[in-house]
């Protein structure tokens, strides 16, 4: 699926700690001069996650490598009046300031406040609701880098921006690609080339520069992409060699092991995050997914608590308070906070997803699939609002519509069983009623390792159904293995004994059967007086079988229909 030198998979040919080190520190230094903040957090990130003996030690060659491992001319003092109206978020006062320079540092920075003073424009336009938000400055932009006769790297990543806002994304591929070769230490670029990826999560065209930053890249894919997060893991575990002090690449790690569905493993990485780093609320949402599946009320309070005394406006803190409301059943209090992420953050996606989980629980399906189509439409590979629609419209009855979208999530993660059991109990439906299908998407669920066991029990009862007992017997013994196994007892469990404990005493396997209704005698119930009933004939049966001589006997007359009638003894 990937090309030579695409994405690489190892760390071999890896530069030294050292010379890593000066190319980060140099990173810090180019993207914050330009404004380009939010990578440069990243690139000290990843300076302070090298190991102990070189965070803070002095630098051999007594300076830092600038754009392209060369040293930059100092800034102009326009560019740095300019940088300081940047700062302060004062757009167009800074684009303005830099009108007339022309070198490309001053270029960028004009270029790049212009653009969001634009994205500024079109969040007040969604906000008061006038027409179609859109950014006023992508076309004088776009013609003003075009009329550069090289465009540096960095006009290159701002170019991708701008092409991506217009729906050209081929041509947005080739201008990132074209700066993250220019410039690998650039993670915002990275990140945009991410939204252009293929179906198969590699660049389409050209290979990625051979530099130990495509490692970071191709382990963000794979966890991007949803079937690959086994391999995902294995580029970080790789990578926390390298940056052992990393968060960046710790909370990678984490999130890599909850979409495996790993959650104790996942927990404790987090938890260990969050010991290291208690003010970090960069995938804290992620955490907070964690303690509401295992249902840990003190730990997600916990949490929640820590977030707010840390920033309560950032949109992952809503989505914490807001997972601590639903886990406490109250569903309008969560609606009410992931509503407040989104006027945060529009394209926050966990929110739309999250708030989607919130309206089927209140019974409101119509705002739960315009909460989920929000979701794709931010990020079609998001197969958690794929699953949300199909489950939201199996709720209405509307089986080929939730089929659909059960497809699209088992097309993105088609190693997922629960997407295979929930397409089958759409075949299984009274409106399909398509039992072949059925069956063979349970044993695709079987198959990927079907945690909630739901597939075998659907399986045996199928071929129950369908008159085909002995397999039915096959597949309900694999079923109380696992049942047994898990530690489970509960309804499932009494009927499966059932079924063993008749099919095997109609075909003549008395002493199984036996064993199966013995078992049935340690539940209460109706249940309990049928297998006392069903033991006294099966004894029966045993003592006239070896008085015969049968060595175990065979109870033809039941063969007929699977042993499912009771046999009377003579």
């Amino acid at each position: 699926r990937r090309g030579p030198g695409t994405m690489p998979s190892s760390t071999k040919g890896m530069p030294t700690a050292m010379e890593m080190r000066r190319e980060l520190r140099g990173a810090v230094r180019c993207l914050t001069e330009r404004g380009i903040t939010k990578a440069a957090k990243w690139a000290a990130e990843q300076l302070c996650g090298l190991p102990d003996n070189l965070v803070g030690s002095e630098n051999d060659d007594g300076h830092e490598l600038g754009l392209l491992g060369r040293e930059e001319p100092p800034a102009s003092d326009r560019y740095l009046l300019a940088k300081t109206y940047f700062d302060l978020r004062e757009y167009k006062r800074a684009a303005s300031t830099l009108e007339h320079e022309c070198d490309a540092r001053s270029t960028f920075l004009r270029c790049y406040a212009k653009y969001l003073a634009g994205e500024r424009a079109r969040e007040e336009q969604t906000l008061e609701g006038e027409g179609e938000p859109k950014n006023e400055e992508l076309e004088g932009i776009e013609r003003e880098i075009k009329a550069c006769d090289r465009p540096d790297a960095f006009l290159l990543y701002l170019q991708g921006l701008v092409l991506l806002d217009k729906e050209r994304k081929s041509e947005a591929k080739e201008a990132l690609l074209l700066s993250v070769r220019s410039y690998p230490c650039n993670w915002a670029a990275w990140q945009a080339l991410q939204e252009v990826q293929d179906a198969d999560g590699c660049p389409a065209e050209g290979s990625l520069p051979d530099h130990w930053m495509s490692n970071f890249f191709a382990a963000a894919v794979c966890l991007e992409n949803g079937d690959e997060n086994e391999r995902g893991l294995e580029e970080y575990t790789r990578l926390q060699h390298l940056f052992p002090k990393s968060e960046y690449v710790l909370a990678q790690a984490a999130t890599a092991h909850y979409n495996l569905r790993q959650f104790d493993e996942a927990q404790d990485l987090f938890e260990s995050l969050h010991r290291r780093s208690p003010h970090r609320i960069e995938s804290m949402d992620t955490y907070s997914n964690i303690l509401y599946v295992k249902e840990a009320y003190a730990g997600l309070s916990h949490l929640a608590h820590s977030a707010i005394l840390t920033d309560k406006y950032k949109p992952e803190t809503c989505c914490i308070i807001g997972n601590y409301y639903s886990l406490r059943t109250q569903h309008e209090k969560a609606v009410a906070y992931f509503r407040r992420a989104l006027k945060l953050n529009r394209n926050y996606l966990s929110a739309w997803t999250l708030m989607g989980h919130e309206y089927v629980e209140m019974k409101n399906p119509e705002a739960a699939i315009e909460a989920y189509r929000r979701a794709v439409d931010i990020n079609p590979r998001d197969y958690r609002a794929w699953y949300g629609l199909g489950q939201t419209y199996e709720v209405l009855r509307m089986p080929y519509y939730a089929l659909y979208y059960f497809r699209q999530a088992t097309k993105l993660r088609p190693g997922d069983a629960r997407f295979w059991c929930a397409m089958g109990q759409c075949y299984e439906s009274e409106e399909l009623n398509m039992q072949d299908a059925a069956l063979q998407c349970y044993k695709n669920a079987e198959s990927k390792g079907d945690r909630e066991g739901i597939a075998l029990a659907k399986i045996a009862d199928l071929y129950r159904k369908r008159g085909d007992y002995e397999a039915a017997y096959t597949y309900n013994k694999r079923n109380i293995e696992r049942l047994d196994a898990d530690g489970v007892c509960n309804a499932d469990v009494v009927q499966t004994l059932m079924f063993l404990t008749q099919h095997c005493k109609g075909t003549g396997r008395l002493g199984e059967s036996e064993v199966y209704c013995s078992r049935l005698l340690d539940y209460g119930g109706n249940h309990r007086e049928d297998a006392k009933s069903l033991l006294k004939e099966i004894r029966l049966l045993r003592i006239h079988s070896e008085e015969g001589g049968g060595g175990g006997g065979n109870a033809e007359s039941d063969e007929d229909d699977g042993g499912m009638s009771m046999s009377e003894s003579d």
